[in-house]
């Protein structure tokens, strides 16, 4: 995260310099219509509750998730353009995501740690409401939000359990709110855009079944961020 700020405020750094060029397809944002191409990296965790009191009949002591690094394609961007300002987007895509679970307990006095993962490919439709400044030749910023839904491709809900390695089981369907924030920059052929945005789950994914990871949990919920570059022309 702390890299993608650092990208940010150096291309807001770059704006007087796309400021003093004439402009590059001037009337773009005045198109009713516009199509492109995002591609992005993210990285994925998931907000969660353990229940209250599990700690107090259970070995384990501590559960501890670490993003893991994934990337997407969006194809096509549709955007259609209310106002020079306020555009309409549709972004499907397919994304690609990980998360590590580690789980430390206690057995014989002694600590040791157990692992799993989780590796959803989605498919996903997000509806988003971007907002822009007002172009300064050729460049804007803008805020936006909205609504996704995302379909698991490689869900594992109707895996059979063991006991020897349980999973954790996420089910198929998730819906999510989207924020975020980027910059616009005119080139004489299309626009670049570089885009930051969270994804926050709204349905609890977790199939609790009581075994071994799934039990402490009381709910597990997206938490991804992503990072796009997007070409549209």
């Amino acid at each position: 995260m702390r890299k993608l700020l650092i990208i940010l405020c150096f291309l807001s750094g770059l704006t007087p310099l796309f400021g003093q060029q004439g402009k590059n397809i001037p009337t773009f944002e005045y198109r009713k219509w516009h199509f492109g191409t995002m591609l992005g990296t993210n990285t994925s965790t998931f907000n969660y509750q353990v229940k209250p009191n599990f700690s107090d009949t259970n070995s384990i002591t501590n559960i501890a998730l670490t993003r893991r690094p994934g990337f997407g394609i969006h194809v096509p961007v549709a955007s259609w353009n209310i106002h020079s300002t306020v555009h309409l987007r549709f972004t499907p895509s397919i994304s690609f995501h990980e998360t590590l679970f580690t789980y430390t307990y206690q057995e014989n006095g002694e600590n040791y740690t157990a692992e799993t993962r989780t590796e959803p490919t989605n498919l996903n439709f997000p509806l988003m409401l971007k907002l822009s400044s007002k172009r300064l030749n050729n460049f804007s910023a803008y805020a936006s939000g909205g609504f996704g839904y995302s379909l698991d491709l490689a869900s594992q809900q109707d895996v059979e359990q063991t006991t020897i390695a349980p999973i954790i089981k996420l089910k198929q369907h998730d819906w999510q709110y989207h924020i975020g924030g980027g910059f616009d920059f005119y080139l004489p052929y299309f626009k670049l855009g570089i885009d930051i945005k969270t994804a926050q789950g709204i349905t609890n994914l977790l199939i609790q079944d009581d075994t071994f990871f799934a039990a402490p949990l009381q709910y597990l919920k997206t938490n991804y961020w992503w990072f796009s570059i997007t070409f549209e022309g």
